[in-house]
């Protein structure tokens, strides 16, 4: 009987201990992915009397994708720039050797127009959400349920969404100032992001919304703050057209087999496109918020190698394609 009280008490213990590291300020995602617990000599008030001396308890929590990004940077040429990604970290392995990488440049050559993708389904709904400080980006993640969308029958759930200035991808060789990425997440773990690009030009008025909790982040320096309900509704995509392409995360650790739709607004000429607006004093003050000194965050267009790259295009009862 005492075995076994000893026993439960250790695992207490255990519990205790790793809630205590939680609670640590500061605490990053991808320390808890590889975290490490002491206690012994240098933490001698946990579990006294126990004889654990001077012994080293490490406990591994693997969490996943990191929700801080200070271990890499966007500065080309740096130690942890873009170029290194890959060898920061074993697990990052793909920013280096992956195939299937984003972001891409949509390029006309390489697109096939494919009526059969359908219009995007979208079922979204108010949610409470929080904006949070990840180190290099601003992320609205919605905390209830903000709704998802359906793609091939897969019902994906939108968790968060987060703003890459200059934009990530480009059209025709041309990257826009800035693009925001809905983020959406199926039961079997599968990815599914959505990205819209904006032009400099009017404020956007989602953005708009946003603009106190993200400059209160950018006074105070706080990691997260709430801001009640946000509509995802709100977010206009702008067009009903849309590419579509098998990628990979944007950012460590450069995860693939993502499921990208890029919306486009109207297509003029096969080098003209237009987008959504952005203020470029929004655009400011997402960057500004980060406090990380940097101009950009975007990633540099990665390889499209044998990839397909179709593009949806709604057409009128005749079949023709509409304008």
């Amino acid at each position: 009987m005492e075995k076994a009280t000893s026993t439960s008490l250790f695992f207490l213990c255990v519990f205790l201990v790793f809630l205590a590291f939680c609670s640590i300020p500061g605490a990053k995602s991808q320390e808890l992915g590889k975290a490490v617990l002491l206690w012994g000599s240098e933490h001698p008030s946990i579990c006294p009397g126990h004889g654990f001396g001077s012994d080293l308890l490490i406990v591994y929590v693997d969490l996943g994708a990191p929700e801080d990004e200070e271990e890499f940077s966007y500065e080309a040429g740096s130690e942890n720039g873009p170029e290194h990604w890959g060898d920061l970290n074993p697990e990052w392995s793909l920013c280096k050797n992956g195939t299937m990488q984003s972001p891409i440049d949509l390029t006309h050559k390489r697109v096939e127009v494919a009526p059969g993708l359908g219009r995007l389904k979208r079922s979204y709904k108010p949610a409470t959400a929080a904006v949070k400080n990840r180190g290099h980006d601003i992320m609205l993640k919605w905390i209830g349920d903000a709704g998802s969308i359906h793609i091939d029958g897969v019902e994906y759930h939108l968790r968060q969404c987060h703003w890459h200035s200059p934009s990530e991808h480009s059209i025709n060789g041309r990257r826009f100032e800035m693009e925001v990425h809905l983020v959406h997440q199926s039961r079997e773990n599968k990815t599914a992001v959505l990205g819209i690009m904006y032009k400099r030009g009017r404020p956007d008025p989602f953005l708009s919304e946003l603009m106190e909790p993200i400059e209160d982040i950018a006074r105070t320096k706080d990691e997260e703050t709430e801001v009640g309900v946000a509509n995802p509704w709100h977010i206009k995509l702008g067009s009903r057209k849309y590419y579509r392409y098998l990628g990979s995360l944007t950012t460590p650790p450069c995860h693939q087999n993502v499921l990208w739709t890029i919306t486009r607004k109207v297509l003029l000429t096969l080098r003209t496109a237009y987008v959504r607006t952005v203020s470029m004093e929004q655009v400011r003050m997402l960057r500004e918020a980060v406090h990380d000194d940097a101009e950009k965050n975007a990633r540099p267009l990665q390889e499209i190698n044998k990839r397909e790259i179709r593009f949806y295009r709604p057409q009128t009862l005749d079949g023709r394609p509409r304008r």
